[in-house]
């Protein structure tokens, strides 16, 4: 098993090639199996502050439960749980990238860090599913480079006594998440994922930003956009409905849109059968495993029957193109998930993009 100097000396000349015509016809043969949870994996591994501080010995501040950060110091530990979801029946695995921004790191004073976690992490993830491609030609894996939402909001004040109040700008999510990206696409991810967005606004320095790196580099890679619904008032944190979330991130052309995280299948459907009517495009979903519940082994009370069985529903009333699981789901989630949609035809998508992608 590799450790983290070798990952990172696996050099590569340029980004991975853009995979998007053969992500399009896949997603038009069958519905794609995302991987589950990362963090729900790492917290049973009952990790210590001396797992996540690896070379880090004389670093000031507590790095325990940074789970980012494993990607440079416990890289064996990630690679084994992306191959156990691979092993699961994952199409797509997703680099443990989710707060690896510099705004984010700044919690634990690691945004030095930050382009190596990323790099690494993208690296770890190409290496596991590729090892998975050659095992099954026919049936190629690939990496997503998770881009999360931060821990700061661009469009809501953190003080109640003054609406107008920010706590970031977008110029700095915009540098944030550029660093981050570059670190992605070096590693060799095979797609960008825009995910958990509970402010569009910190979405759209995201996508900015990923436009950016695309310009200098003269290559594309394509993109996934997850919006986060936060309650019953089927609205993202900064006040959109689906369609309007939708609206607001159209202009990249994402491959694929959809929602994930804070909301159990049972209560996500109405929400995801919105955006399925009205996006033009193909359709994520991968919900967490049911709402928390602090006494559960996972922290969440969904069994993997419970989940798959939403989301066969999901898949058979014509939803969905690409689905998995968020926070409380394991590889026994995805297996069952998986099976649920084995042989169910994926959502079909307008006319236009049949067209775009042709």
């Amino acid at each position: 098993m590799l450790n983290c100097d070798a990952y990172l000396r696996m050099t590569r000349t340029e980004m991975q090639p853009d995979r998007t015509a053969e992500l399009t016809r896949l997603l038009r043969e069958r519905i794609l199996v995302l991987d589950g949870a990362m963090g729900t994996m790492i917290q049973q591994c009952r990790l210590t502050e001396r797992d996540f501080r690896g070379p880090f010995h004389d670093h000031p501040h507590d790095l325990a439960g940074d789970n980012d950060l494993l990607s440079v110091t416990l890289p064996g530990t990630v690679d084994a749980i992306h191959d156990a979801y691979l092993a699961a029946g994952a199409d797509l695995i997703e680099t443990n990238t989710f707060s690896a921004t510099r705004i984010a790191q700044a919690d634990y004073r690691m945004e030095s860090q930050v382009r190596a976690i990323n790099e690494s992490a993208a690296r770890i993830a190409r290496v596991c599913a590729d090892r998975w491609t050659v095992r099954t030609p026919d049936r190629p894996r690939f990496v997503a480079g998770a881009l999360g939402p931060t821990n700061r909001t661009a469009s809501i004040s953190p003080d109640v006594n003054d609406p107008g109040a920010r706590n970031v700008t977008y110029d700095a999510l915009v540098d944030a998440y550029s660093e981050a990206a570059e670190g992605l696409i070096d590693g060799g991810a095979d797609l960008l994922l825009v995910e958990t967005v509970f402010d569009t606004l910190n979405a759209k320095a995201a996508l900015f930003a990923i436009e950016q790196a695309f310009d200098r580099r003269g290559a594309r890679l394509p993109i996934i956009v997850s919006g986060t619904i936060t309650d019953a008032s089927g609205r993202t944190l900064s006040g959109q409905t689906p369609e309007a979330f939708w609206n607001s991130v159209r202009h990249v052309r994402p491959l694929a849109v959809g929602l994930n995280c804070a909301l159990g299948a049972a209560l996500m459907r109405p929400y995801i059968d919105e955006l399925a009517r009205v996006a033009d495009t193909f359709i994520s979903c991968y919900p967490n495993a049911g709402l928390p519940n602090a006494m559960s082994d996972t922290g969440y009370d969904e069994t993997p029957s419970e989940t798959s069985g939403m989301l066969g529903e999901f898949a058979l009333s014509g939803f969905v193109n690409i689905v998995g699981g968020c926070c409380g789901t394991t590889p026994d989630h995805i297996r069952a998930i998986a099976a649920a949609v084995r042989g169910v035809p994926p959502r079909k998508v307008a006319a236009a993009l049949e067209l775009a992608v042709a």
